[in-house]
């Protein structure tokens, strides 16, 4: 447990960015984690994910604070295409010029051939979820900038790491693995804050928790994608949301997790819940069709007479 206290430490106030074990870093961007590693030589290194859209300064910072200035990725890894893990993309292949990898069934999403399963706002658990409708859902399109990782599982520039396939919370989503100590960088394949509560989000109180729920559309894949990465026994874990987690209290909310999945993870109700949606390597192909929920429905009718009310108020002056 020395080694958790050591690196749970390590979260400095003066920086905005934590050290996961040495040669690895991360850095919170309102609520979702970006990851830096080192590639051991010299001042190489790798960037994993991209943040959100308008903190490419934020990201430049940090790496020009940890391998100097003017000191571009040898590559940055994706983990998947939401918008929260690659906001910042664009921006940052204007200051910097660097290849772009991520699985091939991630492509259709970044080079704009399709867009994701729609976000599900009724699988309730917060106002996280509850605003999922208005996030940003359109594919962006990196054009050849974007590359294909390998199918043996190697990473570009990182020897020490493989890549895990992990779908279910996206077509193509990835995890990287490091044997020598266990290291796991998940993505959202499982995260360690309740991701759906912004309450949670907010105080990032550590649980080992499935995918955010409102967006993932295929629960069958990512229960077993959790059980792959438990499976690994890895020894640290850090993920897309929330903060790293390591020893005991990792193994023990892995398995709590894995052994109680559909307890923990499924909602109770939603529009992936009972048929997922299909995907392939043009894209999604079909959707499964939105339920009716009560509750989302009164709460836009109440929005829109509200907005009526405002205009007739208007039209009376």
């Amino acid at each position: 447990m020395e080694a958790a206290t050591l690196n749970l430490n390590n979260f400095n106030d003066e920086k905005d960015y934590f050290e996961v074990v040495p040669g690895v870093w991360g850095m919170k961007i309102i609520f979702v984690n970006v990851h830096m590693i080192s590639t051991g030589d010299a001042n190489e290194w790798v960037l994993v994910d991209a943040g959100l859209k308008g903190f490419a300064g934020k990201i430049e910072e940090m790496a020009t604070d940890l391998f100097g200035e003017n000191n571009p990725p040898a590559a940055i890894i994706l983990t998947h295409g939401h918008f929260d893990h690659i906001g910042a993309i664009k921006q940052l292949l204007q200051i910097w010029q660097a290849p772009v990898y991520a699985h091939p069934l991630e492509l259709p999403y970044l080079t704009g051939l399709s867009a994701y399963p729609p976000p599900d706002p009724t699988v309730g658990g917060g106002l996280m979820s509850f605003m999922s409708v208005l996030y940003p859902k359109k594919p962006i399109d990196l054009g050849e900038q974007v590359h294909a990782l390998a199918e043996n599982g190697s990473v570009p520039f990182l020897p020490e790491w493989i890549f895990i396939f992990t779908p279910g919370h996206a077509p193509g989503h990835i995890s990287l693995w490091r044997k020598r100590d266990k290291l796991l960088i998940t993505g959202d394949a499982f995260v360690t804050t309740q991701q759906e509560s912004a309450f949670s989000v907010a105080t990032q109180k550590r649980v080992v928790a499935g995918p955010p729920k409102y967006f993932t559309p295929d629960w069958i894949e990512a229960a077993a994608s959790v059980k792959k990465l438990r499976d690994l026994h890895p020894a640290i874990a850090t993920t897309g949301h929330g903060k790293p987690m390591y020893g005991h209290e990792l193994t023990e909310g892995l398995d709590n997790l894995v052994q109680n999945f559909e307890e923990l993870a499924i909602p109770d109700q939603g529009r992936y819940v009972k048929e997922p949606a299909k995907a392939n390597k043009h894209g999604v192909q079909y959707v499964p069709p939105e339920p009716f929920n009560p509750l989302m429905a009164a709460s836009v009718a109440g929005i829109l007479a509200l907005g009526i009310y405002a205009l007739v108020k208007k039209a009376k002056k």
